[in-house]
């Protein structure tokens, strides 16, 4: 491989400006396929297999146009002190917001009275009107929801204490400014690496025009495929990470190559040759992390890691040849001013190098220390408590926030998740099962059977007691479904959550093992090694939980809550688990195949074990230790985000490449190694046979260039 990836990045680099003119041409190409592809709707949700969503096809089946899986909003009045929501001017302007609500939009499906739905709380304080639409929340149009927010702010104006809650208001994120962030800190992080300002360019420009190419695809795209807008925000988060960091491995050992007296062409060629082998085998691990979430059987999230996946590939692509194209144009320039004044680089030992050999004589004290610090930061996730958080822990400044505090005044904390109950039977059926359900514990209220025309379905509105994210309330679905029987189907958002929650808790281990597993074959190619690619398996297994830890301290338990704007403590998110996995285990792999990879290319060029390790670091220390910076830049800019949902995400992020870049990689690794020797690179000699020879390190273009290849060296000579 080394060789073949040699000619490449020679390739690239002599023909340049036709490489650099293909890139151009794939961008625009891509952009006016986004330009001119028509609008998609946001990614349908289901979650294939469980009773939630077995209810709602039942739902859509047997209630043709009832919309079952539509958003919902619920529009909340609180009387002025003194005052009742019965009083008759109070009622007047209420009606007057129902009238407005149902000429609001064409989406709108039902809009009801809450003197007539019963909907006035005991005190009389409190009212609010259940809005319905014909699509699912992701689906509604900005002016649906801008002729909401209007009408609540309308009757705001006329006395009335107005808030809005629901699902209709929970629109995607807006991004930008997490990335802004994450770019100039990754900008500010290359320029003091490279010390060059060119050099610390080339991967912002490169990786951006990646990021490009695959978010414009995936908008051309989005209508046919049906790929919701959260499908590009993962496709430019990951698109971004791994897009700095492998053009940055290019160029560093570009630049090292330079520095050992090299030609340009063959510098550029050297560096794809090693550093771009290195590159593709990282992005083979982080296609495998991104493809392998198909095993949750969730379509969405299917498309969501293989859309991702496309944006590493071209990431990979680009590295490989428009990085070496635009080291061919940058010319001297990509290096320091002292190098290109002819300043000799000190002999004196580096950051990297000093770290190496304190680890080397103290292996057992760092990796007690690194393994024992993990290990007590990893404790809090035995408290694991996974679901989705709901309006409860959006930020009291949101009118969602506050609409859901007003109902669990008003009504009480349940009415914030009603459950649906769908009864597969006749009317006797119905009626026998709300008596069932009247009977176990933490319900509030059961509402009357509604049936459907044929009498052969019926629906049941159950409040709980509890708020829906609570451990009470998921009892409370668990009892309804063991108490009614088969023909009793429980849905509604908290079921659908719950349901969600589980089935990403059962994928967890069979995720786990497909991802680790794949990749502990391909790392055991890379560096004809057993205990290496255990070794990375394990350490990522240990960072991983370490920071599902953090995130439960913070988010679940409360503590340091303030500092990151945790308002609300509850469940993680369902999903963290195994999107922590998937990305974070894709870019530990990073750093560990382009540290490694140093260390192995040393070993098997004549170094000892000791020395290789040193070696490994005096190279690659300094560029992982940049590439982990800029991604903890990238990751937190999300922490300062108001939905709760990306908080998490990106202080997950943030915290795991923290721990397995700089105490897993740069600590425990070594450790091990040393503590190995030899034996870290021992591999049986019938599995040594049977595994392809990919040449990683280099080896074959070493002994290939030591007699005349082809007539290509020839050709310089006659340039020269």
């Amino acid at each position: 491989m080394a060789t073949f990836l040699y000619k490449l990045g020679r390739s690239a680099f002599r023909r340049r400006r036709l490489v650099a003119l293909l890139w151009v041409a794939l961008l625009a190409l891509a952009g006016v396929g986004a330009a001119t592809a028509p609008a998609a709707t946001s990614s349908s949700f289901s979650i294939p297999g469980t009773e939630a969503q077995k209810a709602f096809d039942l739902l859509e089946k047997r209630f043709p146009g009832g919309n079952a899986d539509g958003a919902t909003a619920r529009v909340v009045f609180k009387a002025p002190e003194g005052q009742k929501m019965t009083d008759p001017a109070n009622k007047a302007k209420v009606q007057d917001v129902v009238d407005e609500l149902k000429s609001g939009s064409d989406q709108v499906a039902s809009v009801t009275d809450p003197y007539t739905a019963k909907a006035v709380s005991k005190d009389g304080s409190t009212a609010y009107v259940s809005v319905g639409y014909k699509v699912s929340g992701m689906e509604l149009s900005d002016a649906t929801r801008e002729a909401l927010e209007k009408t609540g702010h309308d009757a705001q104006g006329k006395g009335l204490t107005v808030e809005i809650g629901g699902d209709a208001l929970q629109a995607v994120p807006a991004t930008g400014a997490g990335e802004i962030v994450g770019v100039v800190v990754a900008g500010i992080v290359l320029v003091i690496t490279f010390g060059s300002l060119v050099a610390a360019g080339l991967p912002l420009l490169t990786a951006i025009v990646g990021v490009g190419i695959g978010v414009s695809t995936i908008t051309a795209l989005a209508s046919v495929l049906d790929l919701g807008s959260t499908t590009s925000t993962l496709a430019m988060m990951i698109g971004l990470a791994v897009g700095i960091d492998y053009a940055l491995f290019i160029v560093s050992r570009y630049r090292a190559e330079l520095a050992e007296g090299r030609e340009r062409e063959e510098a550029a060629g050297r560096a794809v040759g090693t550093a771009g082998s290195a590159v593709v085998f990282a992005g083979l691990t982080v296609v495998i992390a991104l493809v392998g979430l198909a095993v949750v059987n969730i379509p969405m999230l299917t498309k969501m890691g293989f859309a991702a996946a496309g944006t590493v590939l071209i990431a990979v692509l680009i590295a490989l040849t428009l990085v070496p194209a635009l080291l061919g144009f940058a010319g001297s320039k990509v290096v320091g001013r002292k190098q290109r004044k002819g300043v000799r680089k000190s002999d004196k030992p580096n950051g990297g190098t000093r770290w190496a050999r304190f680890v080397i004589r103290r292996p057992v004290m760092v990796l007690l220390v690194g393994v024992l610090g993990l290990g007590a930061i990893a404790l809090p996730a035995a408290s694991l408590e996974m679901g989705l958080p709901d309006d409860g822990a959006q930020p009291t400044s949101t009118t969602q926030r506050r609409a859901y505090d007003l109902l669990s005044d008003g009504f009480g904390p349940g009415f914030n998740g009603p459950l649906m109950v769908v009864v597969d039977g006749d009317k006797a059926a119905a009626e026998s099962t709300v008596e069932k359900i009247k009977g176990l514990d933490g319900v509030v209220a059961v509402t009357p059977p509604t049936p459907n025309k044929a009498g052969d379905t019926a629906m049941i509105t159950v409040i709980p007691k509890d708020r829906p994210s609570s451990v009470q309330t998921e009892e409370l679905v668990h009892d309804i479904r063991d108490t009614t029987g088969d023909d009793v189907l429980v849905t509604g958002a908290t079921a659908m959550n719950i349901d969600f929650s589980q089935k990403m808790n059962d994928a967890l281990l069979p995720y786990l093992a497909l991802v680790v597993g794949l990749a502990f074959l391909l790392l055991m190619v890379v560096f004809r090694s057993i205990l290496v690619p255990l070794k990375a398996a394990l350490g990522f297994l240990l960072s991983v939980v370490a920071a599902l830890g953090a995130v439960v301290a913070v988010f679940q338990w409360g503590w340091l809550g303030s500092l990151f704007g945790v308002e609300q403590t509850g469940p993680i998110m369902s999903m963290m688990p195994i999107f922590m996995v998937g990305v974070v285990f894709g870019l530990a792999m990073d750093y560990e195949v382009f540290l490694v990879t140093r260390m192995r290319e040393a070993y098997v060029h004549g170094e000892r074990p000791g020395e290789a390790i040193v070696t490994g670091f005096r190279h690659g220390a300094r560029v992982v230790t940049a590439a982990a910076v800029i991604m903890m830049a990238v990751f937190s800019g999300f922490i300062g985000s108001s939905e709760q949902m990306v908080k998490m995400i990106g202080f997950g992020l943030a915290i795991a490449v923290l721990f397995d870049a700089f105490v897993v990689r740069m600590a425990i690794v070594p450790a091990v190694l040393a503590l190995l020797g030899h034996k870290a690179w021992w591999l049986p000699k019938w599995l040594d046979r049977l595994l392809p020879n990919v040449d990683v390190e280099g080896e074959g273009l070493r002994a290939s260039q030591e007699v005349p290849r082809d007539p290509e060296p020839e050709r310089e000579l006659v340039k020269v």
